[in-house]
Parts: C-alpha cells; sequence; structure tokens
C-alpha cells in the first residue's frame, strides 16, 4: 500500500503536472522541517523520504552531466523538462519579482544547455510571440465586436453567445462561396457552357410573377443546377460533372468536420465544469461574476441572475423531495395525464405533417387564378412551413408546464420538441417534394424546381422573421411606452430575448441551406445576406424590444446542444443527397435532362470513366478501397484508433482525479500552515508578554529599594 502512494506522488510531481514551476524558494521552502509535518506529505508515504522532491528541487538549479552524481550519492535522472521554461515571461503567472528571478535563471541555463539548445528555446518563445501578436490582430479584426460587448454588458453573456453564433454561420458561408466559385462557377465562368445549353437573357415573355418564382429568368441563371452543363473543360478526371459534385462533397465534409470540433470543444469543457457547476453552491456564489459588465443596471441584474440561479437549484432540491415522498395514486394520476399530453403533442404533430403534405400538393399544382392567387399559392408550402415552426413551439412550452417536471427539464422538453418539429418538417416537405417532381415531364429539369421550392423555403424564413419583428414585436414595444397601464400592455407584458427558440430558428435555417446547396450552388451567397440582415433587425430587437430575462436557465447556455442540431441538420442533408443520388442511379426514367449530369449520364458512368483513365496501379487501388475486403482492415484501424482514444481519456480521467486530489491535499496544507503561523504569533504574543511581565517585576524591588534606604547622616559641624 506505501509503494501504490508513492507511484501516485511520483507521477503527479513529474508526468502528470507539466505546467507546474519549482522555484528556488519553494526548494528552500522543502528543505525545512515542517514539510514533512504537512498534511499531504503525512497522508501520501509514510516511509518515502524527501529525497525525490529534494531531486527535483536541485535539478531545478541546473541541469547535470549524465555521469554526475548527487550528494547523497544516487546517480542523477534526467528530470522531465518543465514546459514553463519556454512560455513567454508575461504568460506565467507570477510577480514582477518572480519573473526578473525566472529571467537571471534562464540566463544562466544558458551556459549548461548549449548554445542550439538556447537558440531553439528562444526561437521557439520568439515564435509564439508572432502568432499571439497575430491573433490579437485578426481578433481586433473581427465585425461588431463593439455591438456584441454592448450586448454582453446589458443581457449577459448569453444572449452574445447567439450573436456569436450567428457570426459563425456567416464565417461558414463565406467560405462555402469561396469552395462554390473554386469548384463550380469559376470553372464554368472561364471554360464556359455546353454547345445546346439556352442562353441567359431576360426576355420579353418574363414577368413579375415569374421572377418571384424563380422561373423563367432565374430558371436560366447560375443559382440553379440546370445552368452548369459541360463546357469547353472536358478531361476525362477533369470537367464540371466531377467538379460539381466534389465541390458539393467538399463543402458537406468540411461542415461536418467543422461543426464536430466545436462540438466536442464544448463537450469536453462542458464535461469538466458540468458537475462541479451543478453541484456545488459556493462554485456560483464567489465564480458566478461577469467580470465584463459595464451598466450598472446590468450588474444589479446579473446579482438577480445569480440569485434566481441559487432558487432554481433550490427549486430543483425541493421538486426531488417533493417527487420522493409521492404516493402509487399521485404517480398513477400524474404518469395518465402526462400520457394524455403526448398523446396531444403527437396528434399536433401529424396535423401539423398533414398540413405540410397538402400546402406542398397545392402548390405543385398547375392552376389559373390571378396572379397574387398564383403567387400565395406558390408560396403556400413555405409559409405553412414557417407557420407551423413558428406556433406549436410555444404551444409545446405550455404543455410542458403542466406535466409538472422540473424547471431545467420543461425547457429540455420543450427544445427536443422544436427540434423534432423542425427537422422532421423540413423532412416530410423534401420527401413530399420529392414524390410530387418525379410526376413531371422528362423534358422538364426537375433539379431546377426542387431547387426553387428549397430557395422559396429560405427566402420566406427570412420574411416571416422580419414581419414578425417590425409588426409584431415592435408594436408591443411601443404599446407598453406609450400606454403602459392599459389592459393590453399589461397582458401583454414585457418581452424577452428567447435564446433557445432564436437558435433553433438559426440552425433551421443553415439545415436548409445545406440541404439545398446542390440544387442551388448559391444559396449560401442568399444566406450571407439573409444572415447579415438578420444580425440587424435581431440587435434591433434585442436592445429595443427586449428587456434582460430575469430567469436564467442551464439548458438555453448550452453550445453542445445547438451544434448537435446543426450537426442532425446537416446529416438530413447529406442523407437528401444521397437519396436522391441513388434514385437517379436506380430508375433510368429519374435520370437528370440538365446541369452537369444531363444527357443521360450519371454520377457512377462518369467516375467510371475517370478510373478507367488512370494508370493500372491507381485502377487497382481504387478498386480495392471500394471492395469490401477494404472493410476489415479499415474497421480493425477504427477501432485501434478508438481504443487509443479511450485509453488516453481514461488516462487524463484518473490525471484529473488526482490533480483534485493534490487541490484537496493542498487546501489542507493552506489550513495547517495557517493554524502554525497562529500558534507561532500566539506563542510569541505570550513570550513578549512573559518577557514584560518578569521585566516589571524585576524593576518593583529596585524601586522599593531605593524608595525605603534610610537617609545619609547629617554632617558633624551640624550636628555640633
Amino acid at each position: 500500500m506505501e509503494e501504490h502512494h508513492s507511484v501516485n506522488v511520483t507521477s503527479v510531481l513529474s508526468d502528470a503536472s507539466p505546467h507546474s514551476t519549482l522555484s528556488l524558494e519553494s526548494c528552500e521552502y522543502y528543505q525545512t522541517e515542517i514539510f514533512d509535518q504537512l498534511p499531504s506529505i503525512q497522508a501520501c508515504r509514510p516511509g518515502r523520504s524527501r529525497q525525490g522532491v529534494l531531486g527535483v528541487c536541485e535539478a531545478e538549479r541546473g541541469s547535470p552531466q549524465p555521469g554526475e552524481k548527487r550528494s547523497d550519492g544516487h546517480p542523477w535522472t534526467r528530470a522531465p523538462r518543465d514546459k514553463a521554461s519556454l512560455q513567454p515571461l508575461r504568460n506565467l503567472a507570477m510577480c514582477i519579482e518572480a519573473k526578473r528571478g525566472a529571467r537571471v535563471r534562464r540566463q544562466m541555463e544558458i551556459s549548461n544547455i548549449g548554445y542550439w539548445e538556447s537558440w531553439r528555446r528562444s526561437q521557439s518563445i520568439n515564435r509564439k510571440r508572432v502568432w499571439a501578436q497575430m491573433r490579437g490582430s485578426l481578433s481586433g479584426m473581427l465585425p461588431w465586436k463593439r455591438t456584441l460587448r454592448v450586448i454582453e454588458g446589458r443581457f449577459g453573456v448569453g444572449v452574445k453567445a447567439y450573436f456569436v453564433f450567428l457570426r459563425y454561420l456567416i464565417y461558414l458561408n463565406l467560405l462555402h462561396c469561396a469552395l462554390v466559385w473554386g469548384y463550380i462557377l469559376g470553372p464554368t465562368t472561364f471554360y464556359g457552357r455546353g454547345n445546346s445549353s439556352k442562353p441567359w437573357r431576360f426576355g420579353s415573355k418574363d414577368s413579375f410573377l415569374q421572377f418571384f418564382n424563380g422561373s423563367s429568368y432565374l430558371n436560366q441563371s447560375p443559382v440553379f443546377y440546370g445552368f452548369y452543363t459541360r463546357g469547353s473543360l472536358n478531361f476525362p478526371c477533369l470537367h464540371t460533372p466531377l467538379l460539381y459534385f466534389a465541390g458539393i462533397l467538399t463543402i458537406l465534409f468540411l461542415s461536418l468536420a467543422m461543426v464536430v470540433r466545436r462540438m466536442t470543444v464544448g463537450l469536453k469543457h462542458t464535461w469538466l465544469l458540468g458537475k462541479r457547476y451543478s453541484v456545488n453552491v459556493s462554485y456560483k456564489i464567489f465564480r458566478g461574476w461577469d467580470f465584463t459588465i459595464q451598466d450598472p443596471a446590468a450588474g444589479t441584474l446579473k446579482q438577480s441572475f445569480i440569485r434566481n440561479d441559487l432558487k432554481l437549484f433550490l427549486e430543483e432540491q425541493s421538486f426531488s423531495q417533493r417527487e420522493a415522498k409521492r404516493t402509487l395514486g399521485q404517480r398513477v394520476r400524474l404518469y395518465l395525464l402526462r400520457f394524455i399530453l403526448n398523446v396531444l403533442v403527437v396528434s399536433l404533430l401529424g396535423g401539423a405533417f398533414y398540413l405540410i403534405f397538402f400546402a406542398t400538393e397545392t402548390s405543385l399544382e398547375e392552376c389559373g387564378h390571378g396572379w397574387f392567387v398564383s403567387l400565395f399559392l406558390q408560396y403556400l408550402a413555405p409559409i405553412t412551413i414557417t407557420f407551423v415552426n413558428l406556433v406549436l413551439p410555444n404551444i409545446f412550452r405550455k404543455i410542458s408546464s403542466f406535466e409538472d417536471y422540473s424547471l431545467t427539464t420543461q425547457v429540455n422538453t420543450t427544445i427536443v420538441r422544436s427540434i423534432f418539429l423542425k427537422l422532421a418538417s423540413l423532412g416530410i416537405y423534401l420527401y413530399f417534394l420529392f414524390k410530387t417532381t418525379k410526376a413531371l415531364e422528362q423534358h422538364q429539369c426537375k433539379e431546377n424546381r426542387f431547387g426553387r421550392e428549397i430557395c422559396k423555403l429560405s427566402i420566406f424564413n427570412f420574411l416571416a422573421m422580419f414581419f414578425k419583428t417590425f409588426l409584431l414585436e415592435f408594436p408591443r414595444k411601443l404599446v407598453q411606452e406609450k400606454y403602459p397601464t392599459s389592459l393590453l400592455a399589461r397582458r401583454l407584458g414585457t418581452q424577452s430575448f428567447l435564446i433557445t427558440f432564436n437558435v433553433l430558428d438559426l440552425v433551421y435555417s443553415q439545415t436548409v441551406s445545406w440541404v439545398g446547396i446542390y440544387y442551388c450552388p448559391l444559396l449560401p451567397l442568399i444566406g450571407i445576406v439573409t444572415l447579415v440582415a438578420t444580425f440587424y433587425i435581431k440587435k434591433f430587437t434585442v436592445l429595443r424590444c427586449c428587456v434582460a430575462e430575469q430567469r436564467m436557465f442551464r439548458a438555453t447556455s448550452s453550445s453542445v446542444l445547438f451544434h448537435f442540431m446543426l450537426l442532425l441538420g446537416l446529416l438530413m442533408a447529406a442523407a437528401a443527397l444521397g437519396f436522391s443520388l441513388l434514385q437517379e442511379e436506380v430508375t433510368v426514367d429519374k435520370m437528370s435532362s440538365c446541369g452537369p449530369f444531363g444527357n443521360g449520364e450519371t454520377l457512377y458512368n462518369v467516375t467510371g470513366v475517370c478510373v478507367d483513365s488512370l494508370p493500372s496501379l491507381a485502377q487497382s487501388v481504387l478498386r480495392y478501397m471500394a471492395s469490401e475486403a477494404f472493410a476489415v482492415p479499415l474497421i480493425l484501424t477504427e477501432i485501434i484508433i478508438l481504443t487509443s482514444y479511450v485509453s488516453r481519456g481514461r488516462v487524463n480521467q484518473r490525471a484529473i482525479l488526482r490533480l483534485e486530489d493534490m487541490l484537496v491535499t493542498s487546501s489542507s496544507d493552506k489550513r495547517f500552515l495557517v493554524r502554525q503561523h497562529t500558534t507561532m504569533l500566539r506563542l510569541q504574543r505570550e513570550l513578549r508578554r512573559l518577557r514584560s511581565a518578569s521585566f516589571r517585576e524585576d524593576a518593583a524591588p529596585s524601586v522599593a529599594g531605593k524608595t525605603s534606604r534610610p537617609p545619609p547622616p547629617p554632617p558633624e559641624n551640624e550636628a555640633d
């Protein structure tokens, strides 16, 4: 048992703490007698001496030669290099005097480590300094930085996180536009289109209605799939069809990598801090303050946030106690009520899906009505989907309040139902759209028809947000300002910025962009315009129409959940694209008659011609990678990689546990040192008091002897 403790302490001091810095002052402290009396040392290895720690301290003073021995007779061992010695001094958590001492020690180490090692360390420090300056310069160039600071100061970090997420989606769509230009639009611009392509011009028969429907003039524009045909760039492995598909595939894979990376970073942060945040009340009190707040009203509001968070924690505890005290009859009635409410939720979802199906079939039918009715019928499916996504989440929030869940569970339940509603409604719309467009004639471009519907959905989603802001939210704020005591103002109440539902709208709009990018390559450009306009509209909504929310839920600040929703949308877009390509390959009558894969070409035919034109070795490698025999080593490689990551995670978890134990023991050491210091001060006071008392006792007899001494005898002449 003693050996086990010894090994743990050794690993904590060396491998598990790469950023620990031991100075000369700490080494002198280790050589004192009080070091052996610390609780951490007493609890670790009773039989272990101080030589291990002394060896680490002496190793920090210099770098001896491999054959040298220490003062105790044991040979030197090469200690792990401290990573803090390579960091700039301003990045170290030290005072000015300690940094000066660290600079002196680094200069003294130059003579021991040699010229090459000294040059390498200086170059590493300079490189890190340059990267830090570049990151600072790039962060200063970020748009809307001042606006985000104002929003954060008045409404907190949660509302700012929404705008940061919106800015991230703008950057993502900018990257998509660059890829579309490099893979699709650029080659078509420089090398032209096919000879059989229709010219792109505005005809005399093109009307205003056709412009908004996406037909006629826009149908022949670079916005849609049918514009991109084979041009003069016609090599076996470098032509418009392969470049088109490679561009779309690159966009999807790059988006997947970026979303997964941000989700894993947030998941790691939540995993490290989530448990401590949810159970430790002292952490909420002492670490819950936001030091970026500049407005006094915002500071008061932040205090109310912390107070409401504590209230939420106490309410959850009381709910757990109340839940534990429920009788069997109460549980049966509650489960029956929840079953009825869930049946109601399923019924609402079913009715919404049927309404979407009816609107989709109606909008795709040809009709001879007037231009306004025709325009309304063309946008009937997007109007229905937007209406459903606007109304049902609020109904779900009301239903969850009757299910007797905790407040956090109510919010999470509403979020899950809203996610399912938005993604499922989009999936049902895509299914019915595929089903209704397959009945089109062979000469009609089905991909353009599909792209027009997705483009309508994206544009009307933005228009719905615009009209909701300026026809509902802003008039509501004016009524509250002009007539604050009226019955209508009291009924409406103050409005707050619901982060959850607004982020769901962003995720939905980005999912629509991913779904339609194959059929409408310029949809990311439309997305950039709508997202920039959304930023300023939401800025107006937050700063002019909303007040800060008085209750803060943990679920609203979960970026992991939002990025997971974004990942689900991306997977649904990839599934829709795969289903479309598979249907074109399997069914002959569904083959495209326009675009890069027109004239009877399919993705498999084009890639087959490209593979056949490669050298024999490359053909063998590609065919082997596409065969079933390659699946076995691929699965084994994935198992090895996953096993290494799992092992590394377990090692990191054990290191975290050891560091937590070190924090506990360091706090006990501090308390022990404080008690020792208090005892020493008390002893010093007692010693001074005893010394002063003994001094007074010694001074008292001398004074008494002087007062009781008889007077000297008078002179003899006076006696006579």
